[in-house]
């Protein structure tokens, strides 16, 4: 067990100094499993390229007239240059990118507003909870500064106990969703940089004294469910908490200890989680005044030699990535309804499991893989070049990691944590990548750890595997796109690949671009025949790696990237997608749709 705090890092040359950041607050699981007060829906913004609503003329930092204080003209003769009141509205969660043409490609400073009234009562703690915000927030409420946060997919929490009043309050941020050198991830992504408060926001209503964390999971040979809990502060002597799994029928009080924490365990053999099954058992933890119902699945997930056992059985991952891009909207996926309709497509192309590329998604889409039944790949973005050598750097990636974990660690879906994706074989990166490993197995050594790889070198038989990362890792991912970016579909087929680690192996990332609709020769790029003679000679050639135990080929839909301007094909959209944006499905949907009832019936 680990208390997961939010972050003080300081972000960029020219941002807040961390020495203003506010004290940590522990993070609270399942914060919807709580007293909830939403704050979804309007809010009112005010973009700040300059962030004159942060900083004055000689680029010091507001103390009183900054635009947190969200300040009213009171007569003919004040000089207030800003009006939430009258501002242009936003929803949220949302992106602003999507919602106002002018602000498609903005990157820096825009604050958000949200006025609200709230019956505050006595003895409670009140926690504000923020599903994600990209990517650096200042959050001030009633005027004063409640914390910072820094990281643009994990979620935070502040305790504003002390900052709510009852009645009338509002909740001010400044959002900033500024590309720099030294975040997580770096300035070169192939996604798009949507800024603002992109999931949901709410006030949790709690006991003073509360049940702030917990775990489950089952033991290897499914005899026992092992438990831990952690309140918000140190118990007194004799406190108990009331434990239960009524379909098991198992119950009972568990001692915490002075520190506010315990451990317990049931002797029971569950129904395992398994995509064919997904078998959720509700659990009810009882503290003080307050209840927390939960859904949990218990499996187990190894791997022994070349293989991954789900509860202890062989298993072949029929995967495919997914972007969190809306199905229905533009913009974030963020919503029940978006997780059910990317995740109920991968079930119709025959999925077992999902990459959730290049970051942790919304909270929803790990519920709905925990009921639907796909076991998943969770990642955080360390993409590419980011600062391998750079230390501050480094606290940023674990930091992300330590929040992935914390919020997602009872998803029984969740069979793999992802450190890193296509990063450059070099000295540094090893070392800080190793420390990732090690630090995930530290925190949770019930699930595999893996990395998506695109180092591979040349042999005159084929590829051959020969990154040091993948002797660090569980699971070793290769991405490759043959017939794509080298080389010719046809010779994908023959292409031999060698790997001397002994372990499980995962294709990544296969793919090729196409727009929908359009139709031509298998040799004319961006046709769909062209990406379908792709995938056919591509899935002949993953039949040629001994140790490939699944597929997550890229990717389920295409999704927006600045990276991606080819007028009236791109048109920044990356285009790899087996669905259009417009959710129509690609010839080489039913390729790998076919690849995988083969498969399915063979095993």
């Amino acid at each position: 067990m680990f208390w997961l705090f939010t972050t003080s890092a300081s972000y960029g040359a020219n941002q807040p100094d961390a020495s203003t950041a506010m004290p940590d607050n522990p993070f609270i699981q399942n914060p919807y499993g709580r007293e909830v007060f939403s704050l979804n829906g309007q809010w009112t913004f005010i973009v700040d390229p300059y962030e004159n609503g942060y900083y004055n003329h000689r680029y010091q930092p507001h103390e009183k007239e900054g635009y947190f204080q969200n300040k009213k003209a009171r007569a003919p003769s004040d000089l207030v240059e800003y009006n939430f009141d009258t501002a242009k509205k936003i929803s949220v969660p949302g992106d602003w990118n999507t919602q106002y043409d002018d602000l498609f490609f903005y990157e820096g400073t825009v604050w958000y507003n949200k006025n609200f009234h709230y019956d505050k009562k006595e003895n409670r703690t009140y926690v504000l909870h923020f599903g994600a915000v990209n990517y650096h927030a200042i959050v001030y409420v009633n005027g004063r500064k409640v914390g910072v946060h820094e990281g643009g997919f994990t979620s935070f929490q502040f305790d504003i106990s002390h900052y709510l009043k009852n009645g009338d309050n509002f909740v001010t941020m400044k959002v900033d969703n500024r590309r720099e050198r030294d975040q997580v991830p770096t300035v070169n992504t192939d996604w798009w940089n949507y800024g603002g408060i992109t999931r949901s926001v709410a006030i949790l209503s709690l006991p003073k004294h509360y049940l702030a964390d917990y775990r489950f999971s089952v033991g290897k040979d499914n005899s026992v469910i092992r438990g831990s809990l952690k309140l918000n502060a140190e118990a007194a002597n004799n406190e108990t908490v009331a434990v239960a799994i009524p379909a098991l029928q198992l119950s009972k009080e568990v001692a915490i200890g002075p520190d506010g924490s315990a451990d317990f365990e049931f002797s029971a053999s569950p129904v395992l989680w398994t995509p064919e099954n997904p078998t959720l058992y509700d659990v009810v933890i009882s503290y003080k005044d307050e209840e927390v119902k939960d859904r949990i699945g218990f499996r187990t997930i190894a791997v022994e030699g070349e293989d991954i056992k789900l509860n202890g059985k062989p298993i072949f991952l029929r995967g495919i990535s997914i972007h969190e891009e809306s199905p229905l909207t533009q913009g974030r996926a963020w919503s029940k309804e978006d997780a059910r309709l990317l995740l109920s497509w991968a079930k119709e192309l025959g999925c077992n499991f999902v990459r959730l590329a290049h970051y942790p998604h919304n909270e929803a889409m790990l519920r709905m893989a925990d009921e639907m039944g796909l076991m998943v790949w969770s990642e955080i973005p360390v993409y590419w070049t980011v600062l391998f050598d750079d230390a501050t750097v480094y606290q940023k990636a674990e930091r992300q990691l330590q929040e992935m974990i914390s919020r997602d660690k009872n998803r029984a879906s969740i069979i793999m944590w992802s450190v890193a994706n296509e990063t450059p074989n070099t000295s540094e990166r090893l070392t800080f990548l190793t420390k990732l490993v090690n630090q995930a197995r530290a925190i949770d050594n019930s699930r595999l750890i893996t990395a998506a790889m695109d180092t591979q070198s040349s042999s005159t038989q084929g590829k051959v595997i020969d990154d040091p990362l993948a002797d660090v890792v569980d699971v070793i991912g290769i991405n490759s796109y043959c017939g794509w970016y080298s080389d010719t579909a046809e010779s994908c087929a023959e292409l031999t690949w060698q790997s001397n680690y002994h372990k499980p192996i995962i294709m990544s990332e296969l793919g090729a671009g196409a727009l929908q609709g359009k139709h031509g020769g298998i040799h004319e790029r961006w046709t769909e025949e062209f990406q379908e003679n792709v995938y056919i000679h591509n899935l002949e050639m993953v039949k040629n790696i001994s140790a490939l135990r699944g597929l997550t080929p890229w990717i389920l839909k295409d999704f927006r990237s600045p990276r991606r301007p080819l007028n009236d094909i791109q048109d920044f959209w990356n285009r790899k997608g087996l669905v259009s944006e417009k959710g129509i499905r690609k010839k080489a949907w039913y390729v790998l749709r076919d690849f995988y009832q083969e498969k399915q019936t063979s095993d």
